[in-house]
């Protein structure tokens, strides 16, 4: 455990260290949340990926895989198309559009959008954000939870604090810089890990083909994408097919998984990178970093799920442990705590970029706007460091009941895919939609979602697709049949499809 202590020190001085440097260099609401739009291509790749992924990249989704078999894989396809989706046809318009309309926020971006003086939409955008972004953040505090106890053998409770402390602190100090340039660095790590990992198992193992051999013993439907199989330790339930032996994914469990992709175009912790890119006219370069990363790292994380399955002698109590119990079987302690520091930049680099957006909201979209609209910059920065802490222990209150992360992320995704994507799809594309369209279609949206998770998910289907479907068709019948959009919202939207001199 010393080891592990160790090296988790030297990574958490690090990450403080960069909070800390770039705490000085903040003097404005646009550095502190987007950095003076100065990122280069391969930082803003590996941040927007990094905080994409999250503790479920390492510890969610291979546990999945490792329960389900390769049937999982398919919320890797979704994704993997929705993150190629995403760079190609959102990116570079919202880069040029937000310059046009002088938004550093996804709220600013719709109320400058449509010359919003009611303020509506940049208030219902900040409640979804702060609704369903602290259930995110306390995803990220469970993940963190759990490494910590595992791996340091304490109190689940007292993990989650710890977790807090780290993550919390180096927000806090250092704004949308500071979380870009760690979230390239714990992008860095967790793709290596996910490459050094499988490789090592698949040496150690005599190549992909025993391994293969070795699962299918298990059970052959492992290996079949198009089957379900069946895990539950506590009733003895362990790689079962069924109900009946070989049954299959049906269309409703197929676009389920593969609805995840859809959640892209809705996510402001992803989007605000594109944001922050230094010209437009970098954007490819980072779409090939990006997307390449998200490919291959989940390629990476289907690979240790199954692996899992032949590696490690006894089937797990909680199957989302598998990473972390293969390396401590197959590494020396050292090696152990590097690759741990990979789960540990997993968890950070999601749960940063969350608390920044969130308290972007809570200084930009409730306390400038509605309370202090003559506040100075100096001021807001320190009402958004109050709201990273504020909506950190908020957070905390779900973490500490504890909880599936795959669960409590897919349904944090799915409100914020719902309520945010249609509406940014609508605005960036077509011209003829107007403001009651959005506000209608994220209300619709977020709405949709809290009540098919509660209420109608034994149809199986998951929320995201219903959600996104009615907010896409509420904000298209409000641009038939309502007013269109003014003359001024026109030309900036023709302004936007055009290239900016900046570029």
């Amino acid at each position: 455990m010393i080891p592990v202590l160790v090296v988790f020190l030297i990574y958490t001085v690090l990450m403080l260290t960069i909070g800390y440097y770039f705490y000085s260099k903040d003097d404005s609401l646009e550095d502190y949340f987007l950095g003076g739009r100065s990122l280069n291509p391969y930082v803003t790749a590996l941040s927007a990926q990094a905080s994409d992924m999250s503790g479920w990249l390492l510890m969610g989704f291979p546990g999945a895989v490792y329960a389900g078999g390769f049937n999982a894989m398919f919320i890797g396809i979704g994704l993997a198309v929705g993150t190629y989706l995403n760079w190609q046809f959102t990116a570079k318009r919202l880069r040029r559009y937000t310059e046009v309309v002088d938004a550093i926020t996804i709220s600013d971006f719709l109320e400058n959008r449509f010359k919003d003086k009611s303020r509506s939409l940049r208030v219902v955008s900040a409640i979804v954000i702060l609704v369903f972004f602290t259930i995110y953040v306390s995803s990220g505090l469970v993940a963190g939870g759990l490494l910590f106890e595992n791996v340091l053998n304490v109190d689940y409770k007292l993990a989650v604090w710890f977790s807090v402390l780290i993550i919390g602190l180096y927000t806090l100090l250092g704004g949308f810089k500071a979380v870009s340039w760690t979230d390239f660095i714990q992008g860095s790590l967790m793709f290596l890990a996910l490459i050094v990992v499988p490789v090592i198992v698949i040496v150690n193992k005599g190549g992909l083909g025993e391994i293969w051999n070795q699962v299918a013993a298990v059970n052959p439907d492992l290996l079949d994408a198009g089957k379900l199989v069946k895990y539950n330790l506590a009733e003895r339930v362990m790689w079962t097919s069924g109900p009946q032996s070989g049954d299959g994914l049906n269309f409703i469990e197929l676009i389920s998984l593969l609805g995840w992709g859809l959640g892209y175009f809705g996510m402001p912790h992803i989007l605000v990178r594109f944001m922050g890119i230094k010209s437009a006219k970098e954007m490819p370069v980072a779409q090939f970093v990006g997307v390449s990363w998200v490919v291959i790292s989940l390629i990476g994380a289907v690979l240790v799920g199954i692996m899992g399955i032949v590696v490690l002698p006894e089937p797990l109590a909680n199957q989302e442990m598998v990473f972390i119990t293969m390396i401590e079987k197959l590494f020396n302690p050292w090696i152990v705590g590097i690759l741990l520091t990979a789960v540990l930049a997993a968890i950070m680099s999601t749960i940063d970029s969350q608390l920044l957006v969130s308290s972007s909201a809570i200084a930009e979209d409730f306390y400038k706007s509605l309370f202090r609209p003559e506040a100075s910059q100096r001021e807001l920065l320190w009402v958004s460091r109050g709201a990273v802490a504020l909506i950190t222990l908020i957070a905390v209150i779900f973490a500490l009941s504890g909880g599936s992360i795959l669960d409590i992320v897919s349904y944090a995704w799915a409100g914020l895919g719902a309520a945010f994507g249609p509406a940014i799809l609508f605005s960036l594309f077509w011209r003829k939609t107007n403001r009651s369209g959005i506000l209608a279609g994220m209300i619709t949206g977020g709405l949709v979602v809290v009540i098919w998770k509660n209420l109608l998910a034994f149809t199986a289907l998951y929320e995201i697709i219903p959600g996104f479907i009615l907010s896409s068709l509420v904000i298209y019948l409000f641009g038939i049949f309502g007013q269109g959009p003014a003359e001024e919202v026109l030309k900036e939207f023709e302004t936007a499809m055009k290239p900016l001199a900046s570029e």
